[in-house]
């Protein structure tokens, strides 16, 4: 029996660079069930991460479709970088092909942090996402439509060879979270300057770690938050236009 948009189920992952964290949600972008993770393997190789993301959905209910947010550059569900895992091990792998394969159903992946904007943005005029994690993830949104992912991460920032190495975990690391706070408020705002954004939406393990007072058009959204994203990505495809409407009514 074909399954009705109202019945449809995703299994909704976040890969990061220490956890993998998932959850099943309904076409309203609401969790079926409790959001669970598990450790990022090391190495996180192809083969070791789907491995996790095996174990880690185990015991999940049923669901239909599959959405993924992944730390890197992807072109048509196909990993092009992969810098917090390792590139090299990642250049090119179909990983929505092989999801398919192994959890037998349709998957779709994306930029993580694109796939956060998509679950947290009110979907009115230039929305910037990004994500304080091991890296630094960037998304850009127009009226609620993704445009090209930018892998803004990857620009030098001051005496650093990115921002990913600028604010990141390592960063976080060396030089303690006082310093890494001066260091955001530096990258706030060249965000402001360059991106001229009506909101920043602020996500990633990291976020909560911040301790200056934002600007009125930006805030921390939480993981479970982002993760609705991944009822987004299926939305257009399979729901009617006055179904769709309603259902990103709600998601907001």
């Amino acid at each position: 029996m074909e399954t009705t948009p109202d019945q449809l189920k995703i299994l909704s992952l976040d890969i990061g660079g220490s956890h993998i964290k998932g959850t099943i949600l309904n076409a309203k972008g609401e969790l079926q069930k409790a959001y669970e993770k598990v450790p990022t393997p090391i190495p996180a190789s192809p083969e070791n991460v789907i491995a996790a993301i095996k174990k880690l959905v185990i015991d999940f209910p049923a669901f239909d479709r599959i959405s993924v947010g992944f730390p890197g550059y992807v072109k048509d569900g196909v990993i092009k970088t992969a810098p917090n895992l390792s590139t090299e091990l990642w250049k090119n792998f179909d990983l929505a092909k092989k999801l398919e394969e192994e959890l037998g159903h349709p998957a779709k992946v994306v930029n993580d942090a694109d796939m956060q904007g998509l679950g947290v943005v009110r979907g009115k005029g230039l929305e910037l996402v990004i994500t304080l994690g091991t890296g630094f993830g960037t998304a850009l949104l127009y009226n609620g439509n993704l445009l090209p992912h930018l892998e803004f991460s990857h620009q030098p920032f001051g005496k650093s060879e990115s921002y990913d190495k600028y604010i990141g975990e390592v960063a976080i690391e060396k030089e303690g979270y006082k310093k890494w706070n001066r260091r955001m408020q530096k990258v706030f705002e060249v965000l402001k300057t360059v991106f001229n954004y009506d909101y920043l939406y602020i996500g990633g393990g990291n976020s909560d770690k911040l301790t200056f007072k934002l600007d009125k058009n930006m805030k921390i959204v939480s993981n479970a938050d982002g993760i609705k994203g991944g009822t987004r990505l299926w939305v257009n495809d399979l729901i009617p236009e006055s179904t769709e409407k309603a259902i990103k009514a709600k998601l907001k």
